[in-house]
């Protein structure tokens, strides 16, 4: 694909609060901690490297207690790259080389180590895998073209570190979840299954899915903009190999890199956690720059309220394309499922969402504690919520996502 889509790779957003009270803002400064990144030096000689050559890197916050064993490994978001112009925007950021990346990463949310904030998690193995290779950790090219120097890698990014953590105490876990935002998120589906393969046969292994759930819809504009930008990711990356073969055997790869043809096929038990307008998707996939060249839906883009009543219909609609396309994952009691009908992309990681005071709630029921209960399997969670806008639980703040073109 050209450039026509190279602005979605640069959509990286960026948290805008608004009428945030004390306690939200005390439960950020409560729940969070800051974990010190690990580079691993060692993986480039098994070709595992970021797209500028430079090691892959990780953050781990180790388990304590009864936590001792339980590991949580959390995989970074943060878009893709479909061509080479694309991925050479993204090169010398910290989604391209771990050289670029910050020395510390903020635990929160899923990740908080405060009983208070995270009380089914808080005393595992905490990891969180950075993301550095533009293709949702699919992508394994060996050659590489010394005019730019990328390399395609992120399928032996997640396989080394998989080996690290199993050579630190994963290999011994019962209880791991497998967790992930964004891009993220849809990696965690796209290896769910084999990540369960890398465990023990007696761990308890889930994982869950935070706005990962990216739907093949058309642009307001009748193109099939996202279509044909994962058709650019998984040609470029060599990804196809390495998405899910119950769904690559049946479907043409490309295809398999979207969720709706994919997940029901994952066989180990898998939370779905997304709003019903996605605000990335919104900005991104129903609504990208090239269909909207006038600007016309750029305040709705960056605030609901701000959308007019034609433009609240369009996004019914994709509400309704998105409830039709996660309804394909069945009733299985093995599944969970919390759609609200938020404003935002990606709750797990952020205190606000996940657990606190005023988090949003289906049925009063908060996110974490929704996840929790069916980890543990104390009850099963399968809800969706009404048609915005419904939810007063609905956080008091909006994630923006600037388009750069």
């Amino acid at each position: 694909m050209g450039r026509t889509c190279g602005w979605i790779v640069l959509s990286l957003g960026l948290l805008v609060s608004v009428g945030r009270g004390p306690a939200s803002q005390f439960a950020d400064a409560a729940c969070d901690q800051y974990v010190d990144i690990t580079y691993l030096q060692n993986a480039a000689a098994k070709g595992a490297v970021c797209l500028d050559g430079s090691p892959p890197a990780y953050h781990l916050f180790r388990g304590f207690g009864t936590g001792l064993n339980n590991w949580l490994v959390h995989l970074e978001g943060g878009g893709w790259c479909d061509d080479v112009s694309s991925c050479l925007a993204r090169k010398n950021t910290n989604l391209g080389s771990s050289t670029a990346m910050e020395k510390q990463a903020q635990f929160a949310g899923i990740l908080s180590s405060n009983q208070q904030c995270n009380p089914d998690f808080y005393n595992w193995n905490k990891v969180k895998i950075r993301y550095c290779d533009g293709s949702s950790f699919t992508g394994d090219v060996e050659e590489v073209d010394p005019s730019t120097n990328l390399h395609y890698r992120g399928h032996r990014v997640f396989m080394v570190v998989m080996e690290e953590l199993r050579s630190r105490g994963m290999d011994r876990a019962e209880n791991a979840l497998l967790s992930g935002c964004s891009a993220g998120g849809l990696a965690s589906m796209l290896h769910c299954d084999g990540f369960r393969s890398l465990l023990p046969g007696g761990a308890r292994v889930k994982c869950l899915a935070d706005a990962g759930f990216f739907i093949d819809v058309m642009s307001i504009d009748g193109n099939r903009t996202i279509k044909s930008f994962y058709d650019g990711v998984v040609n470029l990356h060599g990804s196809a190999r390495h998405l899910p073969p119950s769904c690559t055997s049946k479907m043409p790869p490309n295809t398999c890199f979207f969720p709706q043809y994919m997940a029901w096929r994952i066989q180990t038990p898998l939370f779905l956690l997304n709003p019903a307008y996605d605000s990335w998707q919104i900005s991104n996939v129903l609504v990208p720059y090239t269909a909207d060249p006038s600007g016309s839906w750029k305040s709705c883009k960056t605030d609901i309220k701000q959308c007019s009543p034609p433009q609240l219909d369009v996004l019914q609609r994709f509400r309704t394309y998105f409830l039709e396309a996660v309804g394909g994952l069945g009733s299985s009691s093995s599944r969970g499922m919390f759609i609200n009908s938020c404003f935002v992309h990606c709750q797990s990681e952020d205190q606000r969402t996940w657990l606190w005071q005023d988090s949003p709630t289906l049925h009063s029921t908060q996110i974490g504690k929704a996840v929790g209960d069916w980890y543990y399997d104390r009850r099963g969670f399968q809800e969706v919520d009404c048609a915005y806008p419904c939810n007063p639980s609905c956080p008091k703040f909006y994630t923006y996502h600037p388009i750069i073109f």
